[in-house]
């Protein structure tokens, strides 16, 4: 059940190599002309992804619905100070500020399959700390079953929540043993720098064998409870968007495909790849869920 990492530096393309794809395209052609062979740029049929496609192409409703809203407007975010309310069933609750949470907690890098419920896909390579560490920091009550989060409602900041695309603020939500687990990260920073307003700064939640959307930004509350929460797509359209939203190619999203997707920067004259069931993960969660109907628990 332990993190195996299976993508390496070579899966993501080195941070000071902010090249295109028609650059990189372009060297690896004059290598090839020159009688030696281009150089590996993916391991395990993955494109790389450059810092600056991961900061430009985002999901982050609250500044926007276009992929690159996010990159236009995050910067009105104010994120220092920043502190997360962590209640419920816990024995330490409270309010704590970002250097309270990060006081002894193991920071590293994990590179990370992202896989989007919209059919589309990266490689990230983020930095942070098992969420297991902060949840025995504050110390799980035997009655926690679940944890729910909370993004940052700034109407004043986040231009997107002046519209009801979905009901604010952000909510989501975990089994507790989904949040145990080791692949299951509080992410504060890409590529070695602070997270990337855009992409959810100072801190947010990254599970990389589920949809996107269940890795909820810019978090200010963490509850500990007893019955699953609510979570935003699911209320939504709870058709389309189960509690779990785990990523399975063999259960479709109502309206589109999950057997494939796109990979962001692969081209747009690139073959679509096969999705992996739990985005290539299952060895390590499968267990989680094992004896449930993952076709109704989506």
């Amino acid at each position: 059940m332990g993190y195996k990492p299976d993508l390496t530096r070579d899966d993501v393309t080195p941070k000071a190599l902010f090249l295109n794809r028609r650059q990189i395209m372009a060297s690896a052609a004059g290598l090839m002309a020159g009688g030696l062979a281009a150089p590996a740029l993916a391991q395990n049929e993955l494109e790389p992804n450059t810092l600056e496609e991961i900061t430009n192409y985002n999901n982050y409703y609250e500044f926007g619905t276009g992929k690159e809203d996010p990159a236009k407007n995050a910067h009105m975010l104010t994120v220092d100070p920043w502190s997360i309310e962590v209640g419920g069933l816990v024995d330490r609750p409270g309010t704590y500020s970002m250097a309270d949470i990060m006081d002894g907690m193991t920071v590293e890098e994990r590179i990370y399959r992202f896989r989007c419920v919209e059919a589309w896909s990266m490689v990230i390579p983020w930095n942070g700390f098992e969420l297991n560490q902060l949840l025995e920091k504050v110390g799980v009550q035997a009655g926690a079953k679940y944890v729910a989060f909370e993004t940052a409602y700034r109407p004043d900041e986040m231009p997107g929540v002046r519209f009801p695309v979905v009901e604010w603020p952000y909510v989501e939500g975990l089994r507790l043993d989904e949040a145990m687990h080791p692949l299951t990260i509080m992410a504060t920073g890409i590529y070695g720098e602070p997270m990337p307003k855009q992409n959810g700064a100072p801190i947010r939640l990254v599970v990389p064998w589920k949809y996107g959307f269940k890795s909820i930004k810019s978090i200010v509350r963490i509850s500990l409870v007893e019955d699953e929460p609510p979570t935003t797509w699911n209320k939504a359209n709870a058709r389309e968007y189960g509690f779990y939203s785990n990523v399975n190619p063999n259960v479709d999203h109502p309206r589109w495909s999950q057997a494939t997707e796109r990979v962001i920067g692969a081209g747009i004259f690139a073959a679509r790849k096969e999705t992996l069931m739990f985005n290539g993960y299952e060895d390590q969660v499968a267990s989680l869920y094992a004896g449930m109907d993952l076709s109704e628990n989506y």
